[in-house]
């Protein structure tokens, strides 16, 4: 892959090899990699550096993200504070159930550190050492993606500028400019919406368990998890369209209580403040194909999958691992190869992610015009879970994330 003309020192960068759109942790982590591996890159952020280290995302990073967070140097404030977790509580039916994941996988674990915490880490390796970071940096367009030398267009400093690139990597959500640079009559969105959403709240208070809970009932799902020690982030189900001003503090802690109750097991969630609501809808969606001429897709721009599988942040890792695996290749010994198959092989991790999610969503879920007929094949399927190694095993390898290779 041709190293392209060095930019003129002052004034925003006007040709790269790599042109990254999108500032969040797949373009971050993107550029990290491809950086380690002395490929030229830009990466171009629409906001400002103080919202995109506080917008509330992710917190569960698979076994294989961490892995790959400590080997391109983003591992130090990881490893201290990070909370690693060796399984899973499900709690169904006046039960509850643990599943050792370490026991259940071979020793593969999860790490509670919030994804607003991996952008601060991966902005800061940037801007220490990697190659450009533009925030305030808007994308209005991406064109020639059919040719040799791509373009995005974009306004910083309040004028427009072009960046001219040898591939583009759209890395700015669903309703990103790369996304919609792929004419529509070569892509494909296949999309599921589900039937109810989740009323997210952090709290003031130490985590009820040291472990996830995830909770199924007949007043609907509910999850109780942690961003640290002190720090709660709990879920409930809820409905479509819900107001998070018509669920005030009380009523949020009886429903959490509610829903989390096993008799006797101890675990309900201590009541303390809450800090922030937000309700989050439920969608699966996987465009198709992740590369079009020189633009390729990863994360948001590509896929999106109900959060109940903590797959979102972590299929994003393993695209732009693979992406960089690729460009890298292509840099090195001039075979298109693994470009060439880029989207085939990130795609069937993608559905079986997808797949994954939806499961553990309905599964867990009670929709709006569910049968006690439903209910009985949920409560079913958990007590296969609890009962059989083998299906707690599938549960567990899939949690903890399949292999990136």
């Amino acid at each position: 892959m041709p190293r392209t003309p060095a930019s003129p020192p002052s004034g925003p960068p006007r040709d790269t090899t790599v042109g990254i759109v999108g500032g969040g942790p797949a373009g971050l982590l993107l550029a990290r990699l491809l950086h380690r591996a002395g490929i030229d890159c830009v990466v171009l952020e629409g906001r400002d550096r103080a919202y995109v280290e506080q917008r509330q995302r992710a917190g569960i990073l698979e076994q294989g993200t961490t892995d790959v967070l400590r080997a391109c140097g983003a591992g130090e404030r990881l490893d201290r504070e990070g909370l690693v977790h060796d399984g899973i509580e499900l709690r169904y039916r006046g039960r509850a159930h643990r599943l050792d994941f370490p026991a259940l996988t071979g020793g593969r674990r999860v790490t509670v550190y919030a994804q607003t915490e991996v952008v601060k880490d991966l902005t800061a390796l940037q801007l220490a050492d990697g190659p450009p970071l533009l925030f305030d940096a808007r994308a209005l367009a991406v064109t020639g993606a059919d040719t040799d030398r791509p373009r995005i267009h974009y306004t910083h400093g309040g004028r427009e500028h072009t960046l001219t690139c040898a591939y583009v990597a759209g890395c700015d959500g669903f309703h990103g400019v790369a996304r919609q640079a792929i004419p529509e009559s070569a892509r494909r969105t296949y999309t599921r919406g589900y039937p109810y959403s989740w009323l997210g709240v952090l709290a003031d208070v130490p985590p009820a368990r040291d472990e996830l809970v995830y909770a199924h009932s007949d007043r609907g799902f509910a999850l109780l998890s942690m961003r640290t020690p002190t720090l709660s982030r709990l879920y409930l189900q809820v409905p479509n369209g819900t107001d998070p001003a018509d669920w005030p503090d009380d009523r949020i802690w009886d429903e959490l209580e509610a829903r989390a109750a096993v008799g006797t097991v101890p675990g309900r969630p201590a009541r303390g403040p809450l800090t922030a609501k937000a309700v989050l809808p439920l969608r699966g969606s996987v465009t198709e194909p992740m590369r079009w001429g020189r633009i390729l897709l990863a994360g948001d721009a590509a896929h999106i999958v109900p959060p109940t599988g903590a797959k979102g942040l972590n299929l994003a890792v393993a695209d732009v691992t693979v992406l960089a695996r690729a460009l890298t290749h292509r840099h090195r010994t001039g075979s298109a190869d693994l470009l060439d198959a880029y989207s085939a092989t990130c795609l069937r991790r993608v559905w079986r992610a997808e797949h994954f999610s939806h499961f553990m969503t309905t599964t867990l879920h009670t929709a709006p015009d569910q049968s006690p007929f439903d209910t009985r094949l949920q409560l079913a399927q958990l007590d296969r879970i609890a009962g059989s190694r083998h299906a707690a095993a599938e549960l567990a390898e899939n949690y903890t994330g399949l292999p990136l290779s």
